[in-house]
């Protein structure tokens, strides 16, 4: 008889209290001293075209002035902290978010954290040691003894790693319910800039955690994860890149990153073809597409000729919450749990750093 397959059970969310409008984003950034006429036309036109209304951040400054090291309340002027100072706003701020999301994990699952026998969590946007891991182990009340894995700095793909490092240790332990989080805080590496790699990350990227519970164990509603897939998109690893300068992380965004997706989005998903209960992907029910930014989307949905409704959930997150990096997935992820009926199959993307497309194929299941 074969062993259950792994689920994901519940999917919990957060985001910083502090919301910040796209228009007021807009604004801040256009008038930066040392920006160029052409600089304040690319803010304009990036954060005008972003398909973002608002987006919730750390940095609480942008949206009640104070006085800072990121933020010169007088002028308004954006202050340039060392990478230092911005991971310490990242070690003070990420901790609370990422147990807030594993909180509304477990509510959303109906489990006790003392259930929780594994934790894998996955960030981009700062270090520190001891980890979230541990401080998640600590916090939850879990046993000194609870196995921990962090996958660290893979972009806005790395939730697909978590979740695959999760569905290998369930496959292994069918009794195992394993915990997966993934706080970002790109707020923190905001700067004024006239690169338009630069312009356009700072229209797109914000904050926000999100937690999965994945469990071989019968859940009464669950996502089956039925196949994943990895491929990294050839000659690309200048196109779009995630490094680490003296004031702040650095984005590297080219311009031609929707059409390289574009270009392989195809190939990227063939390897699920053969898990597909559909004749074809434009008959799939459920689509959960990573908002990497809206232009990323049209094409996806272009390219794979999904309709509207498929990309509904992409796009109402993308609205209301930017791009959360590795977070954002599992945030439209949610959504899909929520709303598809038993045997519905979902999609699920994200594209990262190298050009890296990850891939899953998860299929609603309900018992009892």
């Amino acid at each position: 008889m074969a062993a259950p397959a792994p689920t994901v059970c519940a999917i919990g969310t957060a985001v910083p209290p502090a919301r910040l409008a796209q228009d007021a984003a807009r604004d801040l950034l256009a008038r930066q001293p040392g920006l160029t006429r052409l600089g304040a036309r690319l803010v304009g036109a990036a954060f005008d075209a972003s398909a973002i209304d608002a987006r919730h951040v750390v940095l609480d400054e942008l949206v009640d002035p104070a006085d800072s090291p990121f933020l010169d309340a007088a002028s308004g002027d954006l202050r340039s902290p060392s990478t230092g100072v911005r991971n310490a706003r990242y070690a003070e701020r990420a901790p609370a978010l990422a147990l807030e999301a594993a909180h509304d994990a477990l509510a959303q699952g109906g489990m006790e954290a003392r259930e929780i026998t594994h934790v894998v969590t996955a960030s981009c946007t700062g270090f520190f040691a001891p980890g979230i891991d541990h401080l998640l182990v600590r916090d939850l009340g879990l046993p000194a003894q609870t196995p921990r894995l962090h996958v660290g700095f893979m972009g806005c793909y790395a939730a697909f790693p978590a979740l695959r490092a999760a569905d290998a240790i369930c496959r292994a332990d069918p009794d195992a319910a394993v915990l997966v989080v993934c706080v970002e805080l790109c707020s923190l590496h905001l700067r004024s800039s006239n690169d338009p790699d630069t312009i356009v990350a700072s229209s797109v990227f914000a904050d926000g955690a999100a937690a999965a519970l994945v469990t071989a164990r019968p859940r009464p509603r669950a996502l089956r994860i039925v196949a994943l897939a990895s491929t990294i998109a050839p000659s690309t690893e200048e196109e779009m890149a995630w490094t680490i300068g003296d004031e702040g992380f650095e984005m590297v965004l080219s311009g031609a990153v929707p059409r390289l997706v574009g270009a392989h989005v195809v190939d990227a998903i063939a390897p699920l073809e053969h898990a597909r209960s559909v004749a074809s992907w434009q008959e799939l029910a459920g689509w959960a597409v990573h908002p990497g930014g809206r232009s990323i989307l049209d094409t996806v949905q272009r390219t794979l000729g999904i309709d509207d409704a498929g990309m509904a959930p992409s796009r109402r997150v993308l609205a209301e919450r930017g791009n959360m990096s590795s977070a954002t997935v599992l945030h439209v992820l949610a959504a899909q749990l929520r709303d598809r009926a038993a045997g519905e199959q979902v999609c699920a993307m994200a594209f990262g750093p190298g050009l890296t497309m990850e891939t899953a194929l998860l299929e609603l299941q309900v018992t009892g």
